[in-house]
């Protein structure tokens, strides 16, 4: 497996695609605690307006990416109209894992800089337009199509900012971050990890911090937290959940979690259990 591959593997994603075509005039979009927004650019000038940010015009294809979805806004003043694809994207680790936490809070790439894409929505907005059976269970599998290219573009083109994403663009920092993906239960040591990289332990932490914004411990056991999470949501046992994480036993194990999360195995599962993936839609004014 590649580096993306691995990660991927570890935290799956689902997207769902809510609107595919043209649109005018002002859409709201709700704070999402559940999911990344997604707003394709597909022709037409939008303006984008979300908090912390300056308005945004768009007058180029593009991909706009929001990790964690604050109120924001569409608006198209143009009379032709634009068309997009907006949709969600759920990690099944939450909002809080190694992707999402790697990303600016948004994120715009030109379409012409992601090799494969205008493909990819072409066939998508021709099959929005039709009625044929598998519709949108095609269109969301796409969507998720998007996305991988859009985080493969993310490590090559360094666009990450922190965590995984920025890691995995570093070739020697991305051996180790693979192998604690593949082995998270392993007894990880920094000069394990250091080895791992080709790394002196010294440098090899400097480097780390600098390029993840993390100790390689915190990172190790940020990644342990987010595995026993979806371990938990799967309805695997306390003594499984543990070893699986690295722990020797479950009293270890949830000492850390408490630590991390802020409150223990039993309370955190309790609030956090599955619920259908909904799509939240933008309003039209």
């Amino acid at each position: 497996m590649t580096t993306l591959d691995t990660l991927l593997d570890h935290f799956s994603m689902s997207a769902g695609v809510f609107y595919a075509g043209n649109i005018c005039g002002r859409h709201d979009f709700q704070r999402d605690t559940t999911s990344a927004h997604l707003h394709v650019i597909r022709s037409g000038t939008v303006k984008l307006i979300a908090p912390g940010a300056d308005v945004v015009t768009i007058t180029e294809p593009t991909l706009v990416l929001l990790p964690r979805p604050d109120n924001h806004q569409l608006i198209v003043e143009n009379p032709d109209g634009a068309d997009v694809i907006c949709g969600t994207v759920h990690f099944n680790a939450g909002m809080k894992n190694s992707i999402s936490e790697s990303l600016p809070d948004v994120l715009m790439v030109g379409l012409a800089d992601i090799q494969g894409m205008s493909a990819i929505l072409d066939a998508m907005l021709a099959e929005a337009r039709g009625e044929r059976p598998g519709r949108q269970a095609l269109l969301n599998r796409s969507c998720e199509l998007v996305i991988i290219h859009l985080l493969r573009h993310c490590i090559e083109q360094q666009l990450a900012e922190r965590g995984a994403l920025a890691g995995l663009a570093d070739k020697r920092i991305a051996r180790a971050l693979t192998a604690i993906h593949e082995q998270p239960a392993k007894p990880w040591t920094l000069e394990d990890m250091a080895n791992t990289a080709g790394m002196s332990r010294a440098r090899f932490a400097l480097r780390f911090r600098q390029i993840t914004g993390m100790t390689a411990g915190d990172y190790l056991t940020n990644w342990r937290m987010m595995l026993a999470q979806k371990l938990l949501k799967a309805g695997e046992p306390l003594d499984k959940v543990a070893n699986a994480a690295g722990y020797a036993n479950t009293s270890s194990f949830a000492r850390v979690f408490s630590r991390s999360i802020g409150e223990s195995p039993a309370r955190w599962l309790r609030a956090n259990r599955v619920a259908p993936l909904t799509h939240e839609h933008g309003n039209s004014r």
